[in-house]
Parts: structure tokens; sequence; C-alpha cells
């Protein structure tokens, strides 16, 4: 519609003489995005992007629509509906007026309000068996085409593995996590991940690449090579943060949003290949095996040209023996006309990156990542936080933009509860816990409980809704029940504790209508139900027996336990975690106290017996 209408100097007119006119992005303003897509669905019976919603000067929608051409054909044009409407405004206002306020006043009522649920392992159950029955058994996913990543899909039944130990779980894990790999979703030249496939087999993407699909994604390959080992999904995770840190990152350290998909105007240019330009770039034998392997062929398996993929191959090739070849193809791919790059700077994506980078730093023992998320820690504390501490959601060309949403505050405490347990530095634990204090006081449902989508000291628009459903990301209530039982399980505060329950119970009733939407949420309600778990390490920073410890618990995935570190002599983490307190080296040595409903058993100060303890 930018291209063919809003460009266009015939509807320009026609909008311009009758409306006034205003383009939302819906990343920066999802509190608008969310309310009219609302009324969209209930008025058409769909939703979709773009959006389009005619309203009366006070802001009270009678009119709704997705996309819509220039001139009328299958649907109505704006060049006959634009006229239409505004005549009836002149000759027939009552009718749209009094049609504004039916709708003004559904918007009022229809706060998506839900009902407590029982929180019991059955939902859990119910959400896997949804998953298995969607399940795709030869390319893996949900479901047909389209098909989304849909990561939070994958680390749920990462999780109701290990609480169940039911290997089918973890066969569709490792099915849909190889079968992205090998299709066109995944970027083989220049790494990361398209936003979805348009078919089945994950072959054409939507060449659009997205900051949050690619932090979710790598947080799942990254959980999925710790519980199997396998070194393709460790591969893939370096990869993805290889795109990031190159293309994604700004100067200062915030990470951008998204990569368009077109580049001079038709989609996937800047990805597609012809086989003779591959041979003609690496050489008539090393372009033949290359096209060999990532099937490009001379009639092309899009459109007459080729998206490198792996679909077909029975086994990997190895990899490395192709690296040089993938670097001189991207070196010439670099001088193409490359895709828009959405180069805002979003709070609550970036924590999602930097939660990303954090479990990258702790599973894959690598420095550079740590680096990463700490910079983009320091980015938002210094242009997205104001003075009073409020954060803001949005950052572009030196100016913060709009205070932040539920989604930002949870997605960076996520962020920083992951850096914590990676980092151990008291002061991330702190900051996550005023952030948390901010979120429950500016969003908090004191009446029925959750977090609103925006908070009380923002602009209040027509209606003031929550996010439940976990859709392309988790929402912010699914992520703020996670940071309360885990802030609540590491400090013990017994607020924190009753705040938690009060969420995560609140929630139950939408995730029972439909589990598999609630995928995040179960998450939480897995770690809410598994035997509470904390590991306090004392010790002294950087010796080798803390080191030693410290490395045996990075080493396995178990997200039903929490950690904390003790240096001793530093008493910072007191006032945190108050448990904390008496809690020493045993003999000289640093010494595992591994608690469960904040009852400690006597401290481990042997690394062999620590493993034990830990079942590895």
């Amino acid at each position: 519609m930018a291209h063919e209408s809003f460009e266009d100097e015939e509807v320009a007119k026609l909008l311009n003489d009758d409306y006034l006119c205003i383009k939302v992005d819906r990343e920066e303003r999802p509190d608008i995005d969310h309310i009219y897509m609302s009324v969209c669905q209930a008025m058409t019976g769909q939703g979709g992007w773009p959006l389009t919603i005619i309203m009366t000067p006070d802001q009270k929608p009678f009119f709704a629509a997705t996309y819509l051409p220039k001139k009328s054909g299958r649907m109505v044009g704006l060049m006959e509906l634009l006229p239409r409407v505004a005549q009836m405004w002149r000759e027939q206002r009552d009718l749209i007026l009094n049609s504004g306020d039916k709708i003004y006043n559904w918007m009022k009522d229809a706060q998506q309000t839900v009902q407590a649920g029982a929180v019991t392992e059955e939902l859990l159950h119910l959400a896997f068996e949804s998953l298995a029955t969607n399940f795709d058994q030869d390319y893996g996913g949900f479901g047909s085409a389209p098909k989304f990543p849909s990561p939070h899909n994958l680390m749920f039944l990462l999780r109701y593995n290990l609480l169940t130990e039911d290997g089918e779980a973890l066969t569709m894990v490792r099915k849909t996590l190889e079968s992205m790999y090998r299709g066109g979703i995944y970027d083989h030249i220049g790494f990361g991940f398209a936003r979805y496939s348009t078919d089945k087999c994950w072959l054409v993407p939507h060449f659009e690449k997205m900051l949050y699909d690619n932090a979710l994604l790598a947080m799942a390959y990254l959980e999925a090579f710790q519980i199997s080992g396998e070194d393709l999904y460790k591969q893939v995770a370096g990869e993805i943060f290889t795109y990031v840190l190159r293309d994604m990152t700004s100067p200062e350290g915030g990470f951008y949003s998204a990569e368009d998909a077109d580049s001079e105007g038709e989609e996937g240019k800047f990805y597609l290949w012809q086989l003779d330009e591959v041979k003609e770039i690496l050489g008539e034998e090393d372009g033949t095996r290359f096209s060999q392997a990532y099937d490009i062929t001379p009639g092309g398996n899009f459109e007459g040209k080729n998206i490198p993929n792996l679909i077909d191959q029975r086994t990997f090739h190895n990899k490395a023996s192709f690296e040089k070849l993938r670097e001189k193809l991207l070196a010439y791919r670099e001088k193409r006309v490359h895709p828009h790059k959405d180069d805002k700077i979003l709070t609550s994506w970036n924590g999602l990156m930097i939660a990303a980078l954090a479990l990258g730093a702790r599973i894959l023992q690598d420095n550079d990542y740590l680096r990463a998320a700490e910079k983009a820690v320091a980015f938002i504390l210094k242009h997205l936080r104001r003075d009073d501490g409020r954060l803001l959601a949005s950052y572009r060309d030196g100016e913060a933009r709009y205070p932040a949403y539920a989604g930002d505050y949870a997605n960076l405490i996520w962020g920083l509860l992951e850096l914590y347990q990676t980092t151990f530095k008291a002061a991330y634990l702190k900051l996550a816990l005023e952030l948390n204090d901010d979120l429950l006081k500016y969003f908090w449902d004191t009446e029925q409980g959750g977090v609103f989508l925006y908070g009380e000291d923002a602009e209040q628009l027509a209606a003031r809704p929550k996010e439940w459903f976990d859709g392309a990301m988790p929402s912010a209530n699914s992520v703020t029940a996670l940071n309360l039982l885990q802030l609540s399980r590491l400090t013990g505060d017994q607020k924190l504790v009753s705040r938690a329950r009060a969420q995560i119970e609140i929630q139950a009733g939408a995730a029972q209508e439909i589990p598999s939407g609630h995928t995040f949420y179960l998450m939480a309600v897995a770690l809410y139900l598994s035997r509470p778990q904390e590991i306090v390490i004392a010790g002294k920073d950087g010796d080798a027996d803390t080191l030693k410890m410290l490395k045996i618990l990075h080493s396995v995935m178990n997200p039903f336990t929490l950690a904390a570190f003790k240096d001793i002599g530093d008493d910072k983490l007191d006032a945190l975690i108050p448990h904390t307190v008496g809690m020493k080296m045993v003999d000289g040595k640093a010494s595992a106290y591994i608690c469960e409903d904040f009852s400690c058993r006597q401290p481990i100060n042997n690394v062999a017996e620590f493993q034990k303890a830990l079942k590895i």
C-alpha cells in the first residue's frame, strides 16, 4: 500500500481532501496496533497487516480492513472507497457516529480479562498433545504452509522432555531445528533466519529478517545443544550471533530491528543466485561442487533463480570444506544493493538478544558474546532510560521515544536474569529487581492481576488491553510469569512469591482454552510445578576451584535450577539474596550449597561430589 497508494498522487489527493492521515509503526506503538487489530478482527473476522482503520475525529473507529488496492477489483479500492465514506460522513453522519459509538463501547468492554484456572501438569500434557498432533513428521515444525519458527514451542518441548522423559518431544525439536537449518529460511551464505517459510519444507522464505526471531532461535539451538550434545546446534547458534554482531549491531552496541525482504523492488533479490554466477565467482570446479551441495541448478528452485539450501542432502556435508567458498560468495553478495535495514533499536527486542547472547556466552564459553550483551545493556541504560529510571521503548538517530511497554520491561528483565546467571554480577540482579518493581508499579492490574500492555503513565487510549497469547514472540504476561518465578526463587522475597503465584494462576484459564498458544507461559508453569532448587556457590572470584564449579554448573541444561555466586569478601549479594548470609567456604575451598524450599543441604567443597549431586 505504501508504494501503490500512499505515494500515488491521485490517492494522496483523495486522502488529503477529506481525511487526517496517520501512519503508525506498529513496532514503536504496539499498544495502538493491538487495540485496532482487535477491532479489525471483530469487524471483519480476520486480521493482518497492513491494517487500515477509518475513525471519527474523537477516535471512534467505524471501518476496518487490511490490504486495500488502489482501484477496485476483487476487493474495493481506495479510489472508490474514500469518496464514498466522505460522502456518507457529509450526508449520513449520524449513522457513522452511531456505529462508531457501538464499536467504541465494545472496545472499552472487551478488555482481555481471563478467568484464573487450575495450574496442573495436565496443562503441559494438553499442550504437548496439541503440538504432537500438528507436527509435520516429514519436515518438522507445526501445521502446513506458511510455517513460522515459533522457537518458544521448541523451548517448551525441551522442558517437557526433561520433566517427563518423553523422547517424542525431543525428537520433534531435533527434526524441526535440523529441517529449518537445511531450508532456505536459513541464510546459508550470510547466516541468520528469515521470518517464516511460505512452504511446508522451509525452502522459500519471506526474506525479511527480524532480530527477535534470531534471538529466540539462538536460544532454542543453544538449549538443544546442551541436551543433545549435537554440534550442529552449537554451530547454528554461533552463526546466528555472527550475523547479528556483523550486520545488526550499532557502533554503540544496541541491536537493530530488522532487514527488509526486498531490494531494488524485488523480494529476495539480494539472496538469490544463478548457477553461472556461482561458477564465475568460485571457478568451474568449486562452483560445481558448491552448487551440487546447496541445490543451485540451471532452472532454479525459486522463480528461475536459486535459494541455497540443504533440504535434499541425505547427510550433512563437511561444512568446513565449503567455508572459503561461502566467504567468497558472501564478499560478492556484499557488493549488491542491500535490503533496507530498520535501524530502530527497540528495548524489547534488545532484551531478547541480550538474553540469547548471555546464554550463548554461558554455554559456549565465548566472552565475545558476553561483551556484546553487556554493551547492549549499557546502551539501553544510557539512551533508553530516563533520569527518573523510566524505560523508553524505541531509539533512532539520537532520539529515544515512547514510554516503554510491558514487553520492553519483561524482556529486558529476562535478559538481565540470563546475564546474572552467566556473570553472577550482583549489579545485574539488582537492576532486574529495580525494573521488576517498575513493571509492577506501572503495569500491574491491581483488580484482576496480570500486566497491561502499556503503562498507567503513558498515553491512555480507547482501551487498555493485556497480551496473553504467545504468538511470534512470547507475550509480556508470559515472560513476566517466568521472571517473577525466577526472581522470587532467587531472592526468597515472599511478596514476589505471592505475585508470581497470582500471575501463574490468572493465566491458567486462557491457557486451558488453547494450551499450544501459550507455550512460553507453560515454561513458567513447568518451573512452578517443579521442585524448586537453588544452588549458591561460595568462593573467591577467579580462584581455580571456583571456576571449576561454575563451569560444571554451566555445562548442563537444568531450567528448573537457579544459581547464585557469593564472592567471599563482597557482601553485595547479601542484600539481594538474604539467605546467602552466613554461607562461606569450607576448608578454604569453593563450596556449593544446594537448597530446596529455602532449606539447604550440607555444603559440598569437592568438584567430583558436586558433579554427582547435579547428576552429570
